[in-house]
């Protein structure tokens, strides 16, 4: 194969990781100059700041005014367990999976709750489950979108308002960027990290009233630690809501999720947001589309996501290889990228199929993805010709 010339043009920001992914645009350390430091989280001030950031939140996402939102630790995962162990086995449970994370929660509904009634639906890497046949007499859990597939819900058109169970939703990659149709919605997570880029360590907890009386009228039959706990004496704790936080959080981070979020009003709220991402995404999906050696991921254009997009490798030569050497093959062309200093962290999840993983988010800018394209294609006629020399 003919090598190509370096790219002349190179990507301004170079942070293509999903998760933690790219700070927004302009952000510098000193916007966190006025964090509530070295004082307690619990002073008055504190509390204001936590409870600044939950009504944002609120009002970004445009939450119904009789929903909840809390900041809780152990970023999206901690979020999602926290809605499992406080709210799962009071009637039974079907859990959707895709992808590693969705499978991730099915084991701990299975090996660690230990949840008898539970039916598993699961799709290949790239696929969806037929959304049609899920049971809505069950509490259903599912990840709005896949972010080592690349693969997300098209809508929330298949669920019931009329359903009898609950639906879990993490949705740490797909809030700030896709539509969510609260009313289909009865407890949703996600993590500073991922859309908005904020700092690790801390989720955010949303909850339908649906949910809220789960909690109020539920007592599961396993034991809670403290920073599980949203009820006491059957009723809801209602100052976790308000910025009471069950332990101590980071108020450096809680600053730096306040700025993002200001940035996210600064450039037009929720649409703008979206609509950067739907922009950003559509750059590596119409590239792949005209690009012979590569393929999306995720096989139905409706459920492509604009996060996290997953790209396969498509040239026969490469895809006959098995998955660990072509596993190897996406890590040395992603090697290559950081090598050069152009992109980092572009290559898949070690649990997902050989494949980039490559964010497009609103905080990353569309000309960073349509110069990245490039050092693609760059990298990818280098690494097949050192295989061919290798043969």
């Amino acid at each position: 194969m003919t090598s190509l010339p370096k790219p002349g043009r190179r990507p301004e920001r170079t942070h293509f990781s999903s998760g933690p992914c790219a700070k927004r645009p302009g952000w510098t350390p000193g916007t966190l100059a006025n964090a509530f430091l070295g004082r307690s989280h619990r002073a008055k001030e504190g509390k204001a700041r936590l409870k600044l950031a939950i009504d944002k939140t609120k009002s970004i996402l445009g939450l119904p005014s009789d929903y909840l939102c809390a900041i809780v630790p152990g970023s999206d995962t901690g979020a999602f367990e926290m809605a499992m162990w406080t709210m799962l086995g009071a009637r039974g449970v079907e859990a959707l999976a895709w992808e590693s994370f969705g499978k991730g929660w099915i084991t701990d509904i299975v090996k660690q709750l230990k949840l008898d009634d539970v039916r598993v639906t699961e799709a290949p890497y790239g696929q969806i489950p037929d959304l049609s046949k899920v049971d809505f007499t069950r509490d259903v859990i599912f990840t709005a979108n896949g972010t080592t597939a690349g693969v997300r819900v098209p809508d929330y058109n298949w669920i019931p308002a009329n359903r009898q169970g609950l639906t879990f939703v993490d949705a740490t990659s797909a809030v700030f960027a896709q539509a969510v149709d609260w009313s289909k919605i009865d407890a949703l997570t996600f993590s500073w990290q991922k859309v908005l880029g904020g700092e690790a360590a801390h989720g955010m907890l949303i909850l339908s009233p649906r949910a809220v009386e789960r909690l109020e009228t539920y007592t599961p039959r396993w034991p809670l630690p403290k920073v599980f706990r949203l009820t006491s004496g059957g009723q809801l704790i209602k100052g976790v809501f308000e910025g009471e936080t069950l332990n101590t959080p980071s108020m450096l981070c809680v600053e730096d999720y306040l700025d993002a979020l200001s940035w996210a009003e600064s450039v037009g709220g929720l649409p703008a947001l979206q609509a950067r991402a739907d922009s950003n995404a559509k750059v590596l999906h119409d590239w792949a589309e005209r690009t012979p050696w590569i393929a999306n991921l995720a096989e139905d254009p409706r459920t492509r996501s604009n996060t996290s997009v997953c790209l396969k490798l498509a040239d026969p030569a490469i895809a006959q290889l098995s998955d660990d050497a072509q596993k190897d093959f996406v890590k040395r062309m992603a090697g290559r990228l950081e090598k050069e200093g152009v992109a980092f962290d572009t290559a898949n999840h070690r649990d997902a199929p050989a494949s980039f993983r490559i964010w497009a988010g609103a905080t990353i800018d569309r000309p960073d993805l349509e110069a990245l394209t490039a050092w693609l294609d760059w990298a990818y006629a280098e690494e097949k010709g050192a295989l061919a020399k290798a043969a």
